[in-house]
């Protein structure tokens, strides 16, 4: 097996950058080839992902793992849920009502507590490597599974997802700076009417159909492939879903006038439009010092956000193939430290799971009384990958084989969740 027979359609730009090679490479600038593969998929329980990365590192003990009357409590206190005996912080009110929809994880057992390392195997599933980019979860997905509609099957908001690696550019994230941001590479230059664009367009088709003769048969297929997806991207009316400001006051209201609301009815938007895969990036969940009203700041965003999710995409049956993850590098240390902060603690954590085939209203394994460490059922991180791929009909041991014709497994020798779906 060679490279380029893995399983990713493999354009060799991002999807941004066969757009603008559309658009705006023919009018001034190089043509680049591009090479597309198809995909496989098999039986489901989701046929989406919208991935809530949480990066610096959230403190499971002041959102979803706290302890009640014990000393690393902290400020928050806990509140009932809609589901008898589960409690989450108090900074999740709107949130805790939609728990029967819910499965948060209390058992994550890490290994890192460095920010990049933890980072790289939360969203990769394995050990970072000095000679080797492994790809993440969500290019995981995309390479395994075959594109609905004509938006890009993968999309991150707010933040860079990690590299597809050896899965292939045609594997990276659409990049989303800020919810509502027109992309410049979805249309023609100003200076560039569309009739005049649309005849440019033309001309580099017959230029290309002229070059085929003289260029192997892979290369002009791929760049003819490159060039009517990216033309229909520009001109599809599912790019409509990127226009988050054009929903009534009172859907942005719901979810919160906030950039994390808007990220997340961004998020809704996408998967209604086919996208595979969402990553909605938060930062400043590194806490060291005023740990508590950084978290509670974040629940101001967050917890509206979060619950109009989930409780919009039940009303509309979506959130029966669309699997919901929340997830961050590590948690923080239980014990609060002299500039009432918290510190890297990577020994046990949560995360939260909706939708997709998860069976709501239940908590799966435990932190010890404290919150050190787990103390039953622990789960690996490559696990988690393992689920996500679980839910999607994916095969997380299934190999591929790097450019270097090193056979490597979709996960890093995980294994699926059970009672996530049970």
């Amino acid at each position: 097996m060679t490279a380029d027979s893995i399983a990713c359609p493999g354009y060799r730009m991002n999807r941004r950058m066969f757009v603008g090679a559309a658009a705006g490479t023919f009018l001034g600038m190089n043509v680049k080839t591009l090479v597309a593969r198809a995909g496989t998929e098999g039986k489901t329980t989701a046929e989406h992902v919208i991935l809530f990365w949480n990066g610096g590192g959230m403190s499971h003990i002041d959102t979803f793992d706290p302890k009640p009357g014990r000393e690393v409590q902290g400020e928050f206190d806990p509140i009932k849920t809609s589901v008898t005996g589960i409690q989450i912080s108090e900074i999740f009110p709107e949130l805790a009502k939609q728990m029967k929809h819910v499965a948060l994880v209390r058992s994550i057992a890490g290994t890192n507590g460095d920010h990049g390392r933890a980072t790289y195997q939360l969203q990769t599933s394995f050990a970072q490597s000095s000679n080797l980019q492994h790809p993440g979860i969500g290019s995981v997905v995309v390479s395994e599974k075959t594109a609905l509609g004509d938006l890009p099957a993968y999309v991150t908001v707010g933040g860079l997802a990690p590299k597809a690696g050896y899965l292939g550019q045609r594997c990276e994230a659409y990049f989303v700076g800020r919810p509502g941001e027109k992309d410049p590479y979805l249309a023609f230059p100003a200076s560039i009417g569309e009739t005049r664009g649309n005849k440019r367009l033309d001309v580099l088709q017959r230029m290309n159909a002229k070059q085929a003769g003289h260029l192997p048969t892979g290369e002009t297929e791929g760049a003819q492939t490159a060039l009517t997806d990216a033309v229909r991207l520009m001109r599809s009316p599912a790019l409509e879903a990127f226009e988050v400001r054009k929903e009534k006051p009172e859907v942005v209201e719901k979810y919160g006038d906030s950039e994390f609301g808007r990220s997340a009815l961004l998020a809704r938007r996408l998967v209604e439009k086919g996208v595979r895969f969402v990553q909605v990036n938060r930062g400043g969940f590194d806490t060291h010092s005023n740990n508590f009203p950084a978290m509670r700041d974040h629940g101001d965003a967050m917890d509206p956000a979060l619950a109009a999710l989930i409780e919009d995409l039940a009303q509309s049956g979506l959130l029966q193939k669309t699997m919901i993850v929340m997830l961050s590098e590590f948690g923080r240390t239980p014990k609060i430290n002299m500039t009432k902060g918290r510190d890297h603690h990577p020994s046990v954590f949560t995360g939260l799971f909706a939708g997709g085939g998860i069976k709501g209203g239940q908590v799966i394994g435990s932190s010890d009384a404290d919150g050190f460490g787990p103390k039953d059922r622990p789960v690996k991180v490559s696990d988690l990958h393992a689920s996500i791929c679980h839910a999607l009909g994916i095969n997380p041991n299934k190999e591929v084989m790097t450019p270097l014709q090193r056979p490597m497994k979709l996960v890093d020798n995980g294994k699926p969740v059970a009672e996530l779906f049970s």
